[in-house]
């Protein structure tokens, strides 16, 4: 075999070397008309579908969808992106969005300082479309026309909390959110008017549509899960007690009624396997007329208390009542939710603890408003509806 020498061979093969292409100078609005397009066949080619227009799209989907809209309406556009158009895009008819006419520099605004590269499509942080909707459903709020009903209402909580009838304290669980409650939520006090049905997402979880006030007059139509979140988000996000109504469960006693006793609420730190991962919804409830701490002194050798230590989560004093039958009450409340649990005593008997209850801590809290408006009677905890229940 001859030796061939390298300028030969290139020779040889520039006869089969493809012809140059001409090189096309764009002005830069027809560079950014090529790079916009591009990026719409790339959506195209990764969707099956041309980009749609509707808030509930991702904000670069609409984005996508103005832009082709405007290159379909304009001659020049497309015949610039003729030889791009590999898939018809262009010829298709121009549908124009719903609702507020759209601008894409406005829908181009709300991505600004994302990223700095300039690349939309290569975004690190960019929100989904369910998170972007979520935080734009908290953040939308409208004048509520019929404040006047109830700035009355924020007047006197209000003045409720700066006479001590009212408390604040942290928030816990979305059970705690119902028509009539009151909450401090991004630095406004915040009132649930209406609640509508509870309904199950697409995550399987119960929700709710809220009618929220706030008292700088704005309202929001909020779902019960949004207000839950923005409540946790919120460092300062707490939520209002209920005014306490007279002596029965003042903060002292008065005009002579002496105390009777305490209501008390109580987790175990027991590590039953049970107890340990339900730990936050498992409570014991009981009245005593005297000291809970002497009460619990020495829980931990006491099958009453599951043998473990316990932690006082919540009391309410009463005054005037029989300590017995109130706390009788309060177990026929949540009589269906009682723990059924059996465990050895100190003595190797097996005992079955009957004052633990699987029941979330703001139910405990209603509940005891209710014996505070007298109206506990008529309710009782359910279960499978995670609340209390009219007997009705």
């Amino acid at each position: 075999m001859s030796d061939f020498n390298l300028d030969e061979l290139a020779d040889e093969l520039a006869d089969f070397a493809p012809a140059k292409k001409k090189q096309t100078s764009y002005t830069p609005r027809e560079e950014r008309m090529i790079a916009g397009f591009e990026d719409i066949v790339r959506f195209f080619e990764e969707h099956g579908r041309v980009p749609q227009h509707g808030e509930d799209r991702d904000i670069f989907e609409r984005l996508y969808a103005v832009r082709l809209g405007r290159l379909r309406e304009l001659e020049d556009c497309r015949a610039l992106l003729a030889s791009a158009d590999l898939h018809g895009l262009l010829s298709g008819p121009s549908t124009p969005a719903h609702g507020a006419e759209l601008d894409i520099d406005d829908l181009a605004s709300e991505l600004v300082g994302l990223d700095e590269a300039n690349d939309i499509t290569r975004l690190l942080h960019v929100r989904s479309a369910e998170e972007k909707r979520a935080a734009e459903e908290i953040a939308r709020r409208d004048k509520c026309h019929d404040f006047d009903k109830f700035k009355p209402l924020f007047e006197q909580v209000k003045q409720d909390l700066a006479a001590g009838t009212r408390v604040t304290r942290p928030f816990e669980l979305k059970a705690e959110i119902r028509p009539g409650a009151f909450f401090i939520v991004g630095g406004q006090i915040s009132y649930v008017a209406e609640m509508d049905d509870i309904f199950t997402n697409a995550q399987g979880r119960t929700d709710a549509r809220l009618r929220v006030i706030f008292d700088n007059g704005t309202e929001s139509g909020m779902l019960m899960r949004s207000l839950q979140r923005q409540l946790h988000d919120d460092d300062a996000g707490r939520r209002i007690t209920d005014p306490a109504p007279g002596p029965l469960f003042a903060d002292r006693s008065e005009d002579g009624v002496s105390e009777a006793g305490t209501i008390y609420v109580l987790r175990s730190e027991s590590d039953h396997p049970f107890v340990a991962e339900h730990r936050e919804v498992v409570h014991k409830i009981g009245v005593t007329s005297g000291s809970v701490e002497v009460r619990i002194s020495g829980a931990e050798k006491s099958s009453t208390y599951l043998l473990a230590g316990v932690d006082v989560v919540a009391t309410y004093k009463v005054y005037g009542v029989n300590c017995q039958k109130l706390e009788g009450l309060l177990h026929r409340v949540f009589a269906e939710t009682q723990l059924d649990l059996t465990i050895p005593d100190r003595f190797g008997h097996v005992v079955k603890p009957r004052e633990w209850f699987v029941v979330p801590l703001p139910v405990i809290d209603e509940a005891v408003e209710r014996i505070r408006d007298r109206s506990i009677t008529a309710y009782r905890y359910s279960p499978n509806a995670g609340r209390l229940v009219s007997t009705d």
